[in-house]
């Protein structure tokens, strides 16, 4: 088969890397793809961006791919799907209706307010005044969040008044978000772990993949401003075998069928980022698609071939798969580019990824045969280990034999729980 991945970061190498491992794979494309993709087995990278939905929908259908699989969430709420579906072509992801539950924060607190899912109390504003004096009825600390795509940096948890007046003016004054932030939610400030929950569904089985826990800020510690991700592990303890259960029983399954019920049967990967406060799990946001990095980590412990569950997802046959998994701890330090997730330089050579062990590669690009910087998160080392202190030694030794000049990562992934 003739598989097509979407997207050019550290997540769609990995993907690339596990289809690849299918028997039934001849050949891999990935648009636009990074250097990894680009030196992996039986991968061609094409020219077209992860948003030229009509080149991508020619490349499809001229090339004859027989699965197309959505890496990041911008495609999927403009409507991927329902091109390559009203072309005959059969591709993984949510049409853009069911994409709501990532493109519009309202919708997705809609949807769980009206089917009991729980989740943080919140109101939505659309006019500056009405937003800050809601705020000030609630007081600090609350968390204000752009209502629709922002890159991952359309959300602040702001610990005083004077930042949640700051962060209103920049989204709804100054536009910094655009059209993404014409309203804005404003909702209690959970407190506890995090963790995220990737599932499979092909709008009636659910099938959760192993738990992960992400650090999205820049510093150590949990410190400095959010980022894409600086690193991931799965399992994470904060999530046992019970806890995981009762997330598929009260989150997982009511919110597909609560889809379902509005008319949308939702194929795909339901991501949920949950909060683990004293009242069990509850809801931060739902993604639409796999979470990066948190997919980095979750796959190298897949045993099952990607492809098949892929297809199962696509025909609705979901419910005749069981996913089986490596029982060892899988840890994932992003390496970045000096000044990430502020401005950063571009086109530093990177060397010892021979030395190595598993890498997947994010912002690189490759020019006569080097590997090079080519963007803010660079790269996403990745360690096994059968417990997770063995993991976390394990990742950081292969990530002190990469070097490129101002390489920067954190060097406490995993720590939090040990």
């Amino acid at each position: 088969m003739k598989i097509l991945v979407i997207g050019s970061g550290g997540r769609e190498h990995a993907l690339v890397w596990k289809l690849g491992q299918s028997p039934r794979v001849s050949q891999l494309y990935c648009a636009p793809g990074n250097a990894g993709t680009q030196l992996a087995d039986r991968c061609e990278n094409i020219g077209f961006r992860a948003n030229d939905i009509l080149g991508l929908l020619e490349f499809a259908k001229e090339n004859r791919i027989d699965l197309t699989v959505v890496g990041p969430e911008e495609p999927l709420v403009n409507g991927i799907v329902d091109r390559f579906q009203m072309a005959g072509l059969r591709i993984f992801g949510p049409n853009a209706r069911a994409a709501q539950v990532e493109g519009s924060k309202a919708f997705a607190k809609k949807i769980m307010e009206k089917y009991g899912i729980p989740t943080a109390r919140a109101r939505k504003f659309t006019a500056i005044d009405a937003a800050w004096a809601y705020v000030e009825q609630q007081g600090a600390p609350i968390v204000i969040k752009a209502d629709g795509l922002a890159a991952g940096k359309g959300v602040a948890v702001c610990r005083q008044l004077e930042e949640a007046r700051a962060f209103l003016k920049q989204v709804m004054v100054s536009k910094a978000f655009g059209k993404a932030g014409e309203m804005v939610i404003v909702e209690e400030m959970m407190t506890g772990q995090e963790a995220s929950v990737l599932a499979l569904t092909d709008g009636h089985t659910v099938l959760p993949l192993s738990p992960a826990q992400d650090h999205k800020p820049i510093g150590e510690g949990d410190t400095g401003p959010n980022t894409g991700g600086m690193g991931a592990y799965s399992p994470t303890p904060v999530m046992d075998a019970a806890m995981e259960q009762q997330v598929l029983e009260q989150i997982l399954r009511p919110m597909v069928a609560g889809l379902r019920a509005e008319g949308m049967v939702y194929k795909g990967i339901l991501y949920a980022g949950l909060m683990m406060d004293a009242s069990g799990p509850r809801v931060v946001e739902f993604n639409c698609r796999l979470g990066d990095p948190e997919t980095q980590c979750v796959l190298p412990r897949l045993k099952n071939d990607l492809l098949e569950l892929m297809l199962a997802v696509t025909e609705e046959t979901l419910d005749t798969q069981r996913l089986v998994w490596d029982p060892r701890f899988c840890l994932n330090v992003v390496m970045a580019a000096q000044g990430y997730p502020g401005s950063y330089t571009k086109g530093q050579p990177i060397t010892g990824l021979e030395q190595a062990g598993l890498v997947f590669h994010a912002g690189t690009s490759l020019r006569e045969g080097q590997v090079l910087c080519a963007g803010g998160r660079v790269l996403n080392v990745v360690g096994l280990g059968t417990t997770l202190k063995n993991a976390i030694e394990n990742t950081y030794q292969d990530v002190a034999k990469i070097h490129f000049e101002g390489a920067y990562f954190r060097r406490d992934i995993g720590q939090r729980v040990l």
